[in-house]
């Protein structure tokens, strides 16, 4: 049997530092932030069978959001305005990430490819699935905002506004619900929400 790296890969994800070109109150990596993903994805796909009427796999989508970012671990944190400066480097990210997803893919035994594909692999998800985790995404990143505001860093006013207008644009009934129910929280101390 052959040594898989895959999972020693995965758990290099905690020393990427998201937000690098924000002075942060508060560190966050890739793996804390895949975590709260994955939470706020679940969340929402419960949300959307309950409230709105949705046929969803909540379990599914928690785990899309656990590996939503691993590319990251080959590739890096690109903060957003780099990312999406303009079509053209966005569009070779894209091609960058996959091929990120791929090798990835390869380090696990061929026998269990198939099984992590999915998770994996952005393209091979389930478009309602991968909108949802998506929403998460923007919303985990619209929360760290909020905290990092609420603690006096001025320096996430800018995103906060940036992520506003995103979050109008994926809108949807259950993302809307989330952001009413649980997002103002954010912005409390911990004796205010105890």
């Amino acid at each position: 049997m052959k040594n898989s790296h895959f999972f020693a890969h995965l758990a290099r994800m905690k020393h990427i530092q998201r937000w690098p070109l924000m002075r942060s109150i508060s560190k966050e990596n890739v793996s804390e932030h895949s975590l709260q993903v994955a939470f706020v994805a679940h969340a929402l796909a419960v949300i959307k069978n309950k409230k709105f009427d949705g046929q969803l796999n909540p379990e599914r989508i928690a785990i899309l959001g656990m590996y939503h970012d691993t590319s990251e671990v080959l590739t890096g944190d690109l903060p957003t305005p780099v990312k999406y400066y303009n079509p053209e480097i966005a569009k070779e990210y894209k091609k960058i990430e996959s091929a990120a997803e791929q090798k990835l893919l390869s380090m696990l035994p061929e026998e269990f490819r198939d099984d992590f594909a999915p998770f994996l692999i952005s393209q091979s998800s389930h478009v309602e699935d991968t909108e949802i985790v998506k929403q998460a995404d923007t919303i985990c990143a619209y929360l760290k905002c909020l905290e990092e505001l609420s603690a006096g860093n001025h320096e996430f006013a800018l995103a906060k506004k940036r992520l506003e207008v995103t979050l109008q644009e994926r809108r949807s009934p259950e993302m809307q619900y989330f952001l009413d129910t649980f997002a103002p929280s954010f912005k409390l101390s911990l004796d205010e929400i105890s």
